[in-house]
Protein backbone atom coordinates (compact mmCIF):
# COMPACT_ATOMS: atom_id res chain seq x y z
CA UNK A 1 0.00 0.00 0.00
CA UNK A 2 0.89 3.51 -1.38
CA UNK A 3 2.71 5.13 2.27
CA UNK A 4 1.20 7.37 4.48
CA UNK A 5 3.14 10.20 3.98
CA UNK A 6 1.87 10.11 -0.02
CA UNK A 7 -1.46 10.17 0.22
CA UNK A 8 -3.36 13.49 -0.29
CA UNK A 9 -7.22 12.63 -0.86
CA UNK A 10 -9.01 9.40 0.54
CA UNK A 11 -12.58 8.11 -0.70
CA UNK A 12 -14.27 5.85 1.64
CA UNK A 13 -16.85 3.37 0.12
CA UNK A 14 -19.33 2.82 3.42
CA UNK A 15 -18.21 5.95 5.29
CA UNK A 16 -20.30 5.58 7.70
CA UNK A 17 -19.83 2.55 9.43
CA UNK A 18 -18.47 2.92 13.16
CA UNK A 19 -14.61 1.47 12.00
CA UNK A 20 -14.74 3.04 8.67
CA UNK A 21 -15.87 6.56 10.24
CA UNK A 22 -13.29 6.44 12.76
CA UNK A 23 -10.46 5.73 10.07
CA UNK A 24 -12.13 8.66 7.83
CA UNK A 25 -12.18 10.65 11.21
CA UNK A 26 -8.29 9.84 11.28
CA UNK A 27 -7.40 10.79 7.78
CA UNK A 28 -9.42 14.45 8.55
CA UNK A 29 -7.25 14.94 11.58
CA UNK A 30 -4.12 14.60 9.56
CA UNK A 31 -5.10 17.10 6.79
CA UNK A 32 -5.90 14.79 4.08
CA UNK A 33 -9.40 15.47 2.25
CA UNK A 34 -11.60 12.49 2.54
CA UNK A 35 -14.97 11.97 0.69
CA UNK A 36 -17.35 8.76 0.62
CA UNK A 37 -20.62 7.03 0.11
CA UNK A 38 -22.70 5.46 2.43
CA UNK A 39 -26.13 4.16 1.90
CA UNK A 40 -27.89 6.62 5.00
CA UNK A 41 -27.48 9.85 6.87
CA UNK A 42 -26.94 8.93 10.43
CA UNK A 43 -25.52 11.31 13.13
CA UNK A 44 -22.08 9.71 12.48
CA UNK A 45 -22.10 10.58 8.70
CA UNK A 46 -23.49 14.03 10.10
CA UNK A 47 -20.42 14.39 12.22
CA UNK A 48 -18.17 13.49 9.45
CA UNK A 49 -19.52 16.38 7.45
CA UNK A 50 -19.56 18.56 9.90
CA UNK A 51 -15.60 17.65 10.18
CA UNK A 52 -15.39 17.97 6.24
CA UNK A 53 -15.70 14.98 4.47
CA UNK A 54 -17.62 15.46 1.36
CA UNK A 55 -20.33 12.60 1.29
CA UNK A 56 -23.08 11.36 -0.60
CA UNK A 57 -25.83 8.37 -0.33
CA UNK A 58 -26.31 7.20 -3.81
CA UNK A 59 -25.11 4.85 -5.51
CA UNK A 60 -23.51 7.13 -8.41
CA UNK A 61 -20.39 7.18 -10.30
CA UNK A 62 -20.83 11.07 -11.24
CA UNK A 63 -21.17 12.33 -7.55
CA UNK A 64 -17.52 11.41 -6.93
CA UNK A 65 -15.91 14.44 -6.31
CA UNK A 66 -13.89 15.24 -9.81
CA UNK A 67 -10.96 15.98 -7.87
CA UNK A 68 -10.76 11.85 -6.63
CA UNK A 69 -11.64 10.43 -9.49
CA UNK A 70 -9.11 12.33 -11.85
CA UNK A 71 -5.62 10.99 -10.27
CA UNK A 72 -4.90 7.57 -9.52
CA UNK A 73 -1.71 8.09 -7.67
CA UNK A 74 -2.85 10.89 -5.20
CA UNK A 75 -6.33 9.06 -4.08
CA UNK A 76 -7.09 5.73 -1.93
CA UNK A 77 -9.79 4.27 -1.77
CA UNK A 78 -11.02 2.41 1.41
CA UNK A 79 -14.10 0.28 1.48
CA UNK A 80 -15.79 -2.16 4.10
CA UNK A 81 -16.68 -5.80 3.34
CA UNK A 82 -20.06 -4.58 3.94
CA UNK A 83 -20.34 -3.35 0.36
CA UNK A 84 -21.79 -5.30 -2.02
CA UNK A 85 -19.24 -6.44 -4.82
CA UNK A 86 -20.74 -5.40 -7.61
CA UNK A 87 -21.15 -1.77 -6.10
CA UNK A 88 -20.77 0.67 -8.66
CA UNK A 89 -18.51 3.19 -7.49
CA UNK A 90 -16.20 0.16 -5.96
CA UNK A 91 -16.19 -1.08 -9.58
CA UNK A 92 -15.21 2.26 -10.92
CA UNK A 93 -11.80 2.51 -8.94
CA UNK A 94 -11.09 -1.37 -9.07
CA UNK A 95 -11.07 -0.73 -13.11
CA UNK A 96 -9.50 2.68 -13.32
CA UNK A 97 -6.33 2.02 -11.45
CA UNK A 98 -7.16 3.02 -8.12
CA UNK A 99 -5.25 1.81 -4.83
CA UNK A 100 -8.31 0.33 -3.14
CA UNK A 101 -7.58 -1.60 0.14
CA UNK A 102 -9.79 -2.74 3.15
CA UNK A 103 -10.56 -0.96 6.35
CA UNK A 104 -7.88 -3.31 7.94
CA UNK A 105 -5.40 -3.01 5.21
CA UNK A 106 -5.49 1.09 5.61
CA UNK A 107 -5.38 0.37 9.62
CA UNK A 108 -3.22 -2.02 9.54
CA UNK A 109 -0.81 0.37 7.55
CA UNK A 110 -1.76 3.58 10.23
CA UNK A 111 -0.28 1.06 13.23
CA UNK A 112 2.51 -0.94 11.81
CA UNK A 113 5.02 1.98 13.32
CA UNK A 114 3.34 1.98 16.61
CA UNK A 115 2.99 0.26 19.60
CA UNK A 116 -0.32 -1.21 19.11
CA UNK A 117 -2.70 -3.36 21.75
CA UNK A 118 -5.10 -4.76 19.64
CA UNK A 119 -8.16 -6.18 21.28
CA UNK A 120 -9.94 -9.68 19.51
CA UNK A 121 -12.89 -11.50 20.12
CA UNK A 122 -16.37 -13.04 18.58
CA UNK A 123 -17.84 -11.13 21.69
CA UNK A 124 -16.80 -8.06 24.47
CA UNK A 125 -14.15 -6.82 21.94
CA UNK A 126 -15.48 -2.85 22.01
CA UNK A 127 -15.86 -2.71 25.31
CA UNK A 128 -12.79 -4.07 26.48
CA UNK A 129 -11.09 -1.78 23.89
CA UNK A 130 -12.71 1.25 25.08
CA UNK A 131 -12.06 0.66 28.62
CA UNK A 132 -7.87 -0.12 27.61
CA UNK A 133 -8.24 2.93 26.10
CA UNK A 134 -9.71 5.01 29.02
CA UNK A 135 -6.99 3.85 31.33
CA UNK A 136 -4.14 4.76 29.09
CA UNK A 137 -5.52 7.64 28.95
CA UNK A 138 -5.40 8.25 32.77
CA UNK A 139 -1.19 7.83 32.07
CA UNK A 140 0.88 10.86 31.10
CA UNK A 141 1.23 10.41 27.68
CA UNK A 142 -2.07 9.09 26.73
CA UNK A 143 -3.20 6.94 23.68
CA UNK A 144 -4.67 7.21 20.15
CA UNK A 145 -7.29 4.77 19.82
CA UNK A 146 -9.48 3.54 16.85
CA UNK A 147 -12.99 2.45 18.69
CA UNK A 148 -16.03 -0.13 17.64
CA UNK A 149 -18.25 1.51 19.03
CA UNK A 150 -19.07 5.63 20.74
CA UNK A 151 -16.84 5.85 24.11
CA UNK A 152 -19.58 7.22 26.76
CA UNK A 153 -16.95 9.21 27.76
CA UNK A 154 -14.89 11.03 25.27
CA UNK A 155 -18.64 10.80 23.05
CA UNK A 156 -16.36 9.29 20.23
CA UNK A 157 -15.08 6.55 18.18
CA UNK A 158 -11.56 7.99 17.86
CA UNK A 159 -9.00 9.53 20.46
CA UNK A 160 -6.27 11.18 19.77
CA UNK A 161 -3.98 12.12 21.96
CA UNK A 162 -1.82 15.20 21.79
CA UNK A 163 0.73 14.27 24.57
CA UNK A 164 3.05 12.25 22.32
CA UNK A 165 1.53 8.97 22.76
CA UNK A 166 3.55 6.25 20.45
CA UNK A 167 0.65 3.45 21.85
CA UNK A 168 -2.29 2.65 19.96
CA UNK A 169 -5.61 0.78 20.79
CA UNK A 170 -7.68 -0.90 18.16
CA UNK A 171 -10.36 -2.90 17.90
CA UNK A 172 -9.31 -6.32 16.10
CA UNK A 173 -12.11 -7.63 14.03
CA UNK A 174 -12.26 -11.35 13.17
CA UNK A 175 -15.21 -10.52 10.22
CA UNK A 176 -14.03 -11.35 7.15
CA UNK A 177 -10.71 -12.30 8.50
CA UNK A 178 -9.72 -8.34 8.67
CA UNK A 179 -7.23 -8.50 11.99
CA UNK A 180 -5.03 -10.60 10.30
CA UNK A 181 -4.20 -7.17 8.86
CA UNK A 182 -2.21 -6.37 12.06
CA UNK A 183 0.40 -7.18 13.45
CA UNK A 184 0.09 -6.30 17.56
CA UNK A 185 2.45 -5.65 20.10
CA UNK A 186 -0.22 -6.83 22.56
CA UNK A 187 -3.17 -8.86 21.98
CA UNK A 188 -6.13 -9.58 24.34
CA UNK A 189 -8.45 -12.48 23.09
CA UNK A 190 -11.81 -12.14 24.72
CA UNK A 191 -13.53 -14.98 23.38
CA UNK A 192 -13.81 -17.50 20.34
CA UNK A 193 -17.10 -18.89 19.46
CA UNK A 194 -18.84 -19.90 16.27
CA UNK A 195 -19.94 -16.81 14.11
CA UNK A 196 -20.07 -15.23 11.07
CA UNK A 197 -20.17 -18.52 9.82
CA UNK A 198 -21.52 -17.44 6.38
CA UNK A 199 -17.76 -16.10 6.07
CA UNK A 200 -16.03 -19.16 7.75
CA UNK A 201 -17.83 -22.28 7.32
CA UNK A 202 -17.27 -23.72 10.27
CA UNK A 203 -16.46 -23.31 13.81
CA UNK A 204 -12.58 -24.97 12.97
CA UNK A 205 -12.04 -22.31 10.61
CA UNK A 206 -12.83 -19.50 13.22
CA UNK A 207 -10.15 -21.20 15.83
CA UNK A 208 -7.92 -21.20 12.89
CA UNK A 209 -8.49 -18.00 11.63
CA UNK A 210 -7.76 -16.82 15.66
CA UNK A 211 -4.61 -18.87 15.91
CA UNK A 212 -3.16 -17.22 12.43
CA UNK A 213 -3.66 -13.76 14.14
CA UNK A 214 -1.74 -14.52 17.37
CA UNK A 215 0.66 -15.52 14.79
CA UNK A 216 1.07 -11.83 14.03
CA UNK A 217 2.16 -10.80 17.62
CA UNK A 218 5.33 -9.09 17.26
CA UNK A 219 8.17 -11.08 18.79
CA UNK A 220 8.80 -10.78 22.01
CA UNK A 221 4.85 -9.31 22.50
CA UNK A 222 2.05 -10.22 25.01
CA UNK A 223 -0.80 -12.05 24.82
CA UNK A 224 -3.50 -12.03 27.77
CA UNK A 225 -6.41 -14.64 26.89
CA UNK A 226 -9.56 -15.42 28.51
CA UNK A 227 -8.97 -18.73 30.68
CA UNK A 228 -9.54 -21.56 29.21
CA UNK A 229 -8.20 -19.96 25.58
CA UNK A 230 -4.32 -20.73 26.14
CA UNK A 231 -4.58 -23.30 22.97
CA UNK A 232 -4.58 -20.15 20.71
CA UNK A 233 -1.02 -19.49 21.48
CA UNK A 234 0.20 -23.05 21.77
CA UNK A 235 2.96 -22.23 18.38
CA UNK A 236 4.37 -19.19 19.90
CA UNK A 237 6.67 -19.71 22.47
CA UNK A 238 8.40 -16.59 21.94
CA UNK A 239 5.66 -14.20 23.23
CA UNK A 240 4.48 -14.01 26.70
CA UNK A 241 0.81 -15.47 27.37
CA UNK A 242 -1.31 -13.98 30.17
CA UNK A 243 -4.97 -15.95 31.41
CA UNK A 244 -7.20 -13.91 32.62
CA UNK A 245 -10.88 -14.35 34.05
CA UNK A 246 -13.53 -12.98 36.49
CA UNK A 247 -14.36 -16.79 37.88
CA UNK A 248 -11.77 -18.85 37.78
CA UNK A 249 -8.33 -18.96 38.92
CA UNK A 250 -5.96 -17.11 35.99
CA UNK A 251 -2.56 -14.85 36.02
CA UNK A 252 -5.21 -11.97 36.18
CA UNK A 253 -8.32 -12.52 37.95
CA UNK A 254 -11.50 -10.75 39.99
CA UNK A 255 -11.72 -11.79 43.59
CA UNK A 256 -14.43 -10.89 46.39
CA UNK A 257 -16.74 -9.71 43.83
CA UNK A 258 -20.02 -7.71 45.15
CA UNK A 259 -22.83 -5.26 44.01
CA UNK A 260 -22.92 -1.97 45.34
CA UNK A 261 -25.89 -0.15 44.30
CA UNK A 262 -25.83 -1.68 40.90
CA UNK A 263 -22.22 -1.79 40.15
CA UNK A 264 -19.77 -4.22 40.11
CA UNK A 265 -16.90 -4.06 43.20
CA UNK A 266 -14.00 -6.44 43.47
CA UNK A 267 -10.09 -7.01 43.55
CA UNK A 268 -7.92 -7.84 41.41
CA UNK A 269 -5.48 -10.38 41.56
CA UNK A 270 -2.34 -10.02 39.24
CA UNK A 271 1.21 -11.65 38.78
CA UNK A 272 2.52 -8.62 40.55
CA UNK A 273 0.08 -8.52 43.50
CA UNK A 274 -3.41 -7.30 43.94
CA UNK A 275 -5.01 -4.14 43.40
CA UNK A 276 -8.10 -3.70 46.36
CA UNK A 277 -11.52 -2.23 45.73
CA UNK A 278 -12.33 -1.65 42.52
CA UNK A 279 -15.24 -0.04 41.78
CA UNK A 280 -16.28 -0.52 37.99
CA UNK A 281 -17.73 2.79 36.41
CA UNK A 282 -20.78 0.48 34.73
CA UNK A 283 -23.07 -1.88 35.50
CA UNK A 284 -23.41 -5.84 33.67
CA UNK A 285 -21.55 -8.57 35.53
CA UNK A 286 -19.53 -9.72 32.29
CA UNK A 287 -18.03 -6.01 32.59
CA UNK A 288 -15.97 -7.54 35.76
CA UNK A 289 -14.45 -9.71 33.07
CA UNK A 290 -13.59 -7.06 30.53
CA UNK A 291 -12.29 -4.97 33.18
CA UNK A 292 -9.69 -7.60 34.07
CA UNK A 293 -8.82 -8.28 30.60
CA UNK A 294 -8.49 -4.44 29.80
CA UNK A 295 -6.42 -3.97 33.37
CA UNK A 296 -4.19 -6.64 32.50
CA UNK A 297 -3.07 -5.31 28.85
CA UNK A 298 -2.49 -1.59 30.47
CA UNK A 299 -0.21 -2.78 33.39
CA UNK A 300 1.65 -4.52 30.74
CA UNK A 301 1.45 -0.77 28.94
CA UNK A 302 2.85 0.61 32.23
CA UNK A 303 -0.08 1.80 33.94
CA UNK A 304 0.32 2.93 37.43
CA UNK A 305 -2.21 1.24 40.47
CA UNK A 306 -4.16 4.42 41.05
CA UNK A 307 -4.61 5.04 37.46
CA UNK A 308 -6.19 1.24 37.05
CA UNK A 309 -8.64 2.33 39.92
CA UNK A 310 -9.36 6.17 38.79
CA UNK A 311 -9.66 4.88 35.19
CA UNK A 312 -12.15 1.56 35.59
CA UNK A 313 -14.35 3.94 38.50
CA UNK A 314 -14.47 6.34 36.26
CA UNK A 315 -15.24 4.78 32.56
CA UNK A 316 -19.00 5.52 31.30
CA UNK A 317 -19.28 2.52 29.22
CA UNK A 318 -20.08 2.35 25.55
CA UNK A 319 -22.97 3.45 23.64
CA UNK A 320 -25.40 0.10 22.89
CA UNK A 321 -23.59 -1.93 25.56
CA UNK A 322 -25.07 -2.94 28.44
CA UNK A 323 -26.20 1.11 28.42
CA UNK A 324 -28.75 2.06 31.14
CA UNK A 325 -31.07 4.18 29.28
CA UNK A 326 -33.12 4.93 31.77
CA UNK A 327 -34.34 3.93 35.38
CA UNK A 328 -37.59 5.11 37.36
CA UNK A 329 -39.73 4.25 40.30
CA UNK A 330 -41.68 1.82 37.92
CA UNK A 331 -39.34 0.62 34.94
CA UNK A 332 -35.44 0.32 34.27
CA UNK A 333 -34.36 -0.02 30.44
CA UNK A 334 -30.95 -1.14 28.89
CA UNK A 335 -29.93 -1.17 25.78
CA UNK A 336 -27.73 -3.75 24.24
CA UNK A 337 -25.75 -4.86 21.02
CA UNK A 338 -26.07 -8.46 21.71
CA UNK A 339 -26.89 -9.90 18.50
CA UNK A 340 -25.19 -13.69 18.89
CA UNK A 341 -26.27 -16.38 21.80
CA UNK A 342 -23.30 -16.44 23.99
CA UNK A 343 -23.88 -12.20 24.03
CA UNK A 344 -27.46 -12.64 25.19
CA UNK A 345 -26.82 -14.84 27.46
CA UNK A 346 -24.46 -12.50 28.94
CA UNK A 347 -26.66 -9.18 29.06
CA UNK A 348 -29.96 -11.47 30.45
CA UNK A 349 -27.92 -13.23 33.07
CA UNK A 350 -26.30 -9.68 33.78
CA UNK A 351 -29.97 -7.85 34.25
CA UNK A 352 -31.18 -11.04 36.33
CA UNK A 353 -27.63 -10.25 38.67
CA UNK A 354 -28.53 -6.66 39.19
CA UNK A 355 -32.58 -7.06 39.27
CA UNK A 356 -32.80 -11.08 40.87
CA UNK A 357 -36.86 -10.35 41.81
CA UNK A 358 -37.82 -8.45 39.46
CA UNK A 359 -39.68 -9.45 35.73
CA UNK A 360 -37.32 -9.34 32.79
CA UNK A 361 -38.51 -8.39 29.36
CA UNK A 362 -36.25 -8.61 26.47
CA UNK A 363 -37.04 -7.31 23.11
CA UNK A 364 -34.81 -8.89 19.99
CA UNK A 365 -34.37 -7.81 16.67
CA UNK A 366 -32.12 -11.47 15.27
CA UNK A 367 -29.71 -9.87 12.82
CA UNK A 368 -28.77 -12.19 9.84
CA UNK A 369 -30.79 -14.72 8.18
CA UNK A 370 -27.80 -16.83 8.21
CA UNK A 371 -26.84 -16.52 11.76
CA UNK A 372 -30.84 -17.13 12.56
CA UNK A 373 -30.48 -20.51 11.03
CA UNK A 374 -27.44 -21.68 11.97
CA UNK A 375 -27.63 -20.51 15.74
CA UNK A 376 -31.57 -20.93 15.81
CA UNK A 377 -31.58 -23.55 19.00
CA UNK A 378 -28.58 -21.45 21.24
CA UNK A 379 -30.45 -18.36 20.34
CA UNK A 380 -33.68 -20.38 22.04
CA UNK A 381 -31.98 -21.27 24.95
CA UNK A 382 -30.62 -17.92 25.60
CA UNK A 383 -33.67 -15.93 25.23
CA UNK A 384 -35.64 -18.63 27.26
CA UNK A 385 -34.22 -16.97 30.36
CA UNK A 386 -36.21 -13.62 29.94
CA UNK A 387 -39.66 -13.74 31.63
CA UNK A 388 -40.92 -12.24 29.03
CA UNK A 389 -39.93 -12.11 24.76
CA UNK A 390 -40.74 -9.79 22.06
CA UNK A 391 -38.88 -10.76 18.93
CA UNK A 392 -39.11 -8.57 16.03
CA UNK A 393 -38.57 -9.70 11.71
CA UNK A 394 -35.01 -10.66 11.10
CA UNK A 395 -32.64 -7.59 9.90
CA UNK A 396 -31.13 -8.81 6.86
CA UNK A 397 -28.08 -6.38 6.69
CA UNK A 398 -25.80 -7.40 3.88
CA UNK A 399 -28.38 -10.57 3.18
CA UNK A 400 -30.98 -12.26 1.08
CA UNK A 401 -33.44 -13.77 2.72
CA UNK A 402 -33.29 -17.85 3.22
CA UNK A 403 -36.16 -19.58 2.69
CA UNK A 404 -37.99 -20.96 5.41
CA UNK A 405 -35.74 -18.91 7.84
CA UNK A 406 -37.94 -16.31 10.24
CA UNK A 407 -38.10 -15.05 13.75
CA UNK A 408 -40.89 -17.81 14.29
CA UNK A 409 -37.24 -20.02 13.72
CA UNK A 410 -36.51 -19.11 16.88
CA UNK A 411 -39.30 -18.17 18.52
CA UNK A 412 -40.68 -21.49 17.97
CA UNK A 413 -38.29 -23.09 20.28
CA UNK A 414 -37.86 -20.38 23.07
CA UNK A 415 -39.74 -21.78 26.29
CA UNK A 416 -39.76 -18.56 28.49
CA UNK A 417 -43.49 -18.02 29.91
CA UNK A 418 -44.74 -15.59 27.36
CA UNK A 419 -43.57 -15.02 24.04
CA UNK A 420 -44.87 -13.32 20.86
CA UNK A 421 -43.83 -11.64 17.33
CA UNK A 422 -44.55 -7.65 17.06
CA UNK A 423 -43.42 -5.41 14.34
CA UNK A 424 -40.88 -3.34 15.12
CA UNK A 425 -42.82 -0.28 14.21
CA UNK A 426 -45.22 -1.51 16.47
CA UNK A 427 -42.66 -2.41 19.56
CA UNK A 428 -43.33 1.48 21.42
CA UNK A 429 -47.16 1.00 21.11
CA UNK A 430 -46.57 -2.24 22.87
CA UNK A 431 -44.17 -1.20 25.38
CA UNK A 432 -46.80 1.62 26.07
CA UNK A 433 -49.71 -0.87 26.78
CA UNK A 434 -47.62 -3.19 28.96
CA UNK A 435 -46.51 -3.60 32.37
CA UNK A 436 -42.61 -3.06 32.27
CA UNK A 437 -40.26 -3.62 35.00
CA UNK A 438 -37.06 -4.76 33.54
CA UNK A 439 -36.76 -4.11 29.86
CA UNK A 440 -33.87 -5.30 27.44
CA UNK A 441 -33.55 -4.65 24.00
CA UNK A 442 -30.98 -6.41 22.10
CA UNK A 443 -30.02 -6.53 18.64
CA UNK A 444 -27.29 -5.51 16.00
CA UNK A 445 -29.13 -4.23 13.14
CA UNK A 446 -32.27 -1.21 13.15
CA UNK A 447 -33.72 -1.85 16.78
CA UNK A 448 -31.35 1.11 18.61
CA UNK A 449 -33.70 3.25 16.63
CA UNK A 450 -36.50 3.41 18.87
CA UNK A 451 -34.37 3.58 21.67
CA UNK A 452 -35.32 6.99 22.35
CA UNK A 453 -39.13 6.34 21.59
CA UNK A 454 -38.71 3.75 24.31
CA UNK A 455 -37.71 6.08 26.66
CA UNK A 456 -40.26 8.64 26.37
CA UNK A 457 -42.83 5.72 26.55
CA UNK A 458 -41.62 4.17 30.01
CA UNK A 459 -41.37 7.79 31.31
CA UNK A 460 -45.12 8.94 30.00
CA UNK A 461 -46.06 5.91 32.46
CA UNK A 462 -44.13 6.70 35.00
CA UNK A 463 -46.53 10.28 35.38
Amino acid sequence: MVALENISRVYFVGIGGIGMSALARYFIKMGVDVAGYDSTPTPLTALLEKEGASIHFTDDITKIPIEYKSSSDATLVVYTPAISEDHSELQFFRNNGFEVVKRAQALGVVTENRITAAVAGTHGKTTTSTMLAHLLCQNPSGCDAFLGGISKNYANNLLLSDRGSNIIVVEADEFDRSFLSLSPNIAIITSIDADHLDIFGTYDEVKKAFIQFVGRIKPNGVAIVKKGLEWVTADRPDIKTYTYSATEEADFMAIDMSLYKGFNVFNLKTPHGTIDEITLGVMGRYNTENAVAAAAAAIALGTKTENILGGLESFKGVSRRFDLRFSGKKSVYIDDYAHHPEELRAAIESARYMFPERKITGIFQPHLYSRTRDFADDFAKSLSLLDELIITDIYPAREEPIEGITHDTILSKVTCPVKLHCNLNSVIDHVRSSNIDVLLTMGAGSIDKIAEGIVTALKDKEQ
